[in-house]
């Protein structure tokens, strides 16, 4: 009898965490690698931030809080929600936990049983389909390609719908194509939720402040108030804030859902990091004026990347509206032979090659569900990406 649960057969590992992973360990196996793969800001956490986790730790707010958050970050969140989004929330409606994969999770822990599905558009954050199959849910993926700038529309999510259709995951913009919806795209699909009465909202705006151009960022029950009652609006401080370690996000919804995310937590991992909280809310409350030089930044990356890419042979890349990942096309790469002798069949053996044969690490695009494609992390420093992208200019011409 096997030992470890059936459960595991259903997931994977994330492909992105794996892509860092065998970077860092190139690296510090003295190879010269460059680093793609990361979906962190490669700015430091704002001194502001550091401060008040500092004085949370000499104040001694280092003991268990509330399960689900303490009472003043909820407050900081309601209010967070109401300045930038417009949506009414009070405490009982928010929870806290351990990074917003943590939130989804619970989530889909406390909502889903054999046979609910869960209709997720496709390029997709790796985690989406695995955390579904976990909760006992199943995946279905409805294909958003370029020929629609990487969005879902409206045909396409009533097709996906079915009677046992539970949630839409849904995120604006995208990991891993920095994607947006504009207002009008969004009220387009949520028009067609307002049809399936049965269908709940997991919108994911943990990429909401990394916006460029004139792009403006909404939310689904923002966008449509008559899905307030069945949209669960989560976010988190890790990718504007510049703080993935602290381990910290949230989500608004309805007191039901709230209150049974909250069971789960209390038997998994009870409260967030007491400090991390402390810092978070002063993360919400405290000065934003950093965001729009960090979006400038990322802003000249985006479009250094850009260019770079679109310079290679057998690449095409669109220009995203925000985050900070590009998703180029690989299809003129396809069946072609690299100059150490691979053959390139898949966006995985390019991703493969890339890294072996010039030292540049990225993830491939199956693993965000469509291909032939590679997600690129411009959260680097803009020599980091000149000269990873020359090196894939000169591998891509390499090929024969």
């Amino acid at each position: 009898m096997a030992f470890l649960s059936d459960t595991l057969s259903r997931v994977k590992p994330s492909p992105t965490i794996a892509v860092s992973n065998l970077a860092a360990e190139l690296k510090a196996a003295g190879k010269d690698v460059i680093g793609l793969g990361a979906g962190e800001p490669d700015f430091d956490t704002p001194d502001n931030i550091k401060q008040a986790g500092i004085k949370a730790i000499t104040e001694g707010r280092t003991k268990y809080t509330a399960v689900d958050g303490i009472p003043e970050l909820k407050a900081a969140i309601c209010a967070k929600l109401k300045r930038d989004n417009g949506l009414d929330y009070e405490p009982a409606q928010v929870s806290v936990g351990t990074g917003g994969k943590q939130i989804l999770y619970n989530a889909l822990m406390a909502t889903l049983n054999p046979g609910d599905e869960v209709v997720i558009p496709a390029p997709y954050w790796v985690s989406y389909p695995d955390m579904t199959l976990l909760a006992g849910g199943t995946p279905v993926t409805a294909e958003a390609t370029a020929e629609t700038n990487f969005k879902l529309t409206p045909e396409q999510l009533e097709a996906a719908i079915t009677p046992k259709t539970k949630w839409l995951i849904f995120n604006s913009p995208s990991n891993p194509t920095g994607a947006g919806y504009t207002w009008d795209e969004l009220k387009a699909l949520t028009d067609v939720l307002l049809k399936h009465p049965h269908v709940w909202v997991m919108t994911d705006d943990m990429y909401e402040h990394l916006v460029y151009d004139d792009f403006e960022f909404c939310t689904p029950a923002q966008v449509e108030p008559k899905l307030y009652e069945r949209t669960l609006t989560v976010n988190g401080v890790s990718k504007a804030y510049a703080m993935t370690g602290w381990r910290i996000g949230y989500a608004a919804g309805p007191k039901e859902l709230i209150g049974a995310m909250r069971k789960i937590q209390s038997q998994s991992t009870s409260n967030p990091c007491s400090v991390s909280q402390w810092a978070a809310v002063e993360a919400l409350n405290g000065p934003q004026d950093f965001l729009a030089p960090n979006n400038a930044t990322f802003k000249r990356r985006r479009d250094l990347v850009v260019a770079m890419l679109n310079e290679a042979e057998g690449i095409t890349c669109a220009t995203p509206e925000g985050a900070f990942y590009v998703y180029p096309d690989v299809a003129g790469c396809i069946g072609k032979t690299t100059e150490g002798g691979k053959k390139i069949e898949n966006d995985e053996d390019f991703c493969t090659a890339l890294l072996e044969e010039k030292g540049v690490a990225a993830v491939f695009g199956a693993a965000f569900g469509l291909s032939p494609n590679f997600r690129v992390s411009y959260a680097t420093s803009d020599e980091n990406l000149k000269e990873a992208c020359t090196r894939i200019q000169a591998f891509c011409a390499g090929l024969s």
